[in-house]
């Protein structure tokens, strides 16, 4: 089962202020860990979203948005593609994952669909 993992944006990461440096060492060594079990094929950090550009759709027309955007909890701080066995494996190194941000912080886990999916 693939999932992503979503580093939830905190006001922190959406003004660019970066974690310090002991907090990258740790997530340095998750991510060592990951890659060990197998478990990780991809991840990164995203910059804020004031950097960003959104592009609505209604119909043929499409129109470009600048950031930042609202709601900087919806956001996206960072992310991982995950192969694990299931959403319970993802749910256990999730929890195992130092805290991505200086204070408070979430991290979602969403399945992705596969091609059995669609058969």
């Amino acid at each position: 089962m693939r999932v992503m993992v979503i580093v939830k944006a905190t006001e922190d990461s959406e003004t660019g202020i970066l974690p310090p440096p002991e907090l990258f060492e740790a997530m340095g060594k998750y991510n060592e860990e990951l890659a060990a079990a197998g478990i990780m094929r991809a991840g990164d950090g995203l910059r804020p979203s004031s950097e960003g550009k959104r592009v609505a759709f209604d119909g043929p027309g499409r129109t470009v948005i600048d950031g930042p955007f609202a709601a900087t909890r919806e956001l996206v701080a960072g992310f991982w593609l995950w192969e694990v066995n299931d959403i319970d494996e993802a749910v256990a190194w999730v929890k195992r994952c130092p805290n991505p941000m200086p204070g408070p912080s979430e991290i979602e886990i969403r399945p992705l669909y596969e091609m059995e999916d669609f058969q």
